[in-house]
This record gives structure tokens, C-alpha cells and sequence, in this order.
């Protein structure tokens, strides 16, 4: 309990990641459990208004937020997103560009064990000397099928839009996620104007008295 509130307490910014950061499966399926168990705290029920519409424009506030926030989550998180089913994220990406090039230049004669320094291509060699053909098969394919385009060999920069020949599946469900985030966030803000209005006693429906159809002259 105390690992997944840890994840509430962490920055969202500078690479902590909030509860982005979540990386083991446990921690992922704890969050559903507590959710799935708990209910409103007594001050939001003493709070909240409990009407239909009410109860509508909470859940399509929440269906928002976690819209955003999921958005993120399969964007940067490949746990609750593994790459095996959605490709790449963009790091990942980033990372399988440098180690392929690395895998060239190895080959070229290039001395790179040492290379320990801020881009840390040498990491990779620290744990094994050799390095396997299914990972270079992996990195090359993770370099080709990244979510942001293709990545070229200039500094990982994608100068192929992922409408040309490649789309993501990380790509299509990060940004529907996003676009239904801010749909449901409309219907939130709806709702929940109806909802208090009319727990205010002023939500009387629209006067059709002076309506100007009324006073039209009938067609035929």
C-alpha cells in the first residue's frame, strides 16, 4: 500500500513520473483493488450532489482525467503497455537506435566497453561481453516502428511522420486516448452545469413562449 501512494508523492516532471512511473505488475493491479474497494470520503459525500446528472458528470470527469493520464501511461509506460503488443515507446525507441549504431561500430573495430559517459552506450556491454542476434533484431525493429516516426541516423530525430508508411498502435491508442479525454471533459463540464443548476433551483428549461417559430406563417 505505501509502494502505490509512493507513486501520488512523486513529480510528474524531471523523470520521476508520477504514477507513470509504476513498473511492476503488482503495484498496477493494487491500484485497481484499492479503487475497486474504496468509496467517496464522508466530505465528498457531505460535498457532492447526488442526482442522475450529478452522478453523470462525475464519471465522465473521472473518464477525463484518466483519459490524460492513460494517454501518458501508454505513451512512457511498457509495463501496463508492453512493446511486445504496442510497439516502442519513444525512449525505448531512442535507446534501440543507439544500441544498433552501437552494434555497427563494435563491428567497424570501434572501442566502445569504455564509452561510460552521459550517452552510457558502453552499459551495454557491461553485463555481457557478446551481444545476441535476437537483440540486435530487436533494436533494429524498436528503431524502424517507433511511436513518434521513423528515427534516422542523426541524434534519433523522427523525419518520417507516422502517416507515411508506419502507424504505432502506442500511437493510435495514446491519441485516443487524449481525444476522448477532452470530449468526456466537455461532456463533464455539461453535466455538471445542468446538475448544479438545477440543484439551485434555476434549472427550468428553456421559455418557448416568445419562441420564434410560433408566430411564422404555416407553409401551405
Amino acid at each position: 500500500m505505501i509502494s502505490i501512494f509512493g507513486y501520488l508523492l512523486k513529480s510528474p516532471f524531471g523523470g520521476e513520473g508520477w504514477i507513470v512511473s509504476v513498473d511492476d505488475l503488482e503495484d498496477i493491479i493494487g491500484g485497481h483493488v484499492w479503487h475497486i474497494l474504496t468509496k467517496p470520503f464522508a466530505w465528498a459525500r457531505r460535498v457532492f450532489v447526488w442526482s442522475g446528472e450529478a452522478y453523470l458528470s462525475y464519471s465522465l470527469g473521472a473518464l477525463s482525467v484518466f483519459g490524460f493520464i492513460a494517454c501518458c501511461f501508454v505513451w512512457f509506460n511498457n509495463t501496463a503497455y508492453p512493446s511486445e503488443f504496442y510497439g516502442p515507446t519513444g525512449p525505448e525507441a531512442s535507446q534501440a537506435q543507439a544500441f544498433t549504431f552501437l552494434v555497427r561500430d563494435q563491428r567497424l573495430g570501434a572501442n566502445v566497453g569504455s564509452a561510460q559517459g552521459p550517452t552510457g552506450l558502453g552499459k551495454y556491454l557491461m553485463l555481457k561481453k557478446d551481444i545476441q542476434p535476437w537483440q540486435e533484431r530487436r533494436s533494429a525493429e524498436y528503431m524502424t516502428h517507433a511511436p513518434l516516426g521513423s528515427l534516422n541516423s542523426v541524434g534519433g530525430v523522427a523525419t518520417e511522420i507516422n502517416a507515411v508508411n508506419y502507424v504505432s498502435p502506442r500511437s493510435w491508442l495514446a491519441t485516443s486516448h487524449f481525444v476522448l479525454g477532452f470530449f468526456f471533459f466537455v461532456g463533464h463540464l455539461w453535466h455538471a452545469g445542468r446538475a448544479r443548476a438545477a440543484a439551485a433551483g434555476f434549472e427550468k428549461g428553456i421559455d418557448r413562449d416568445l419562441e420564434p417559430v410560433l408566430y411564422m406563417t404555416p407553409l401551405n
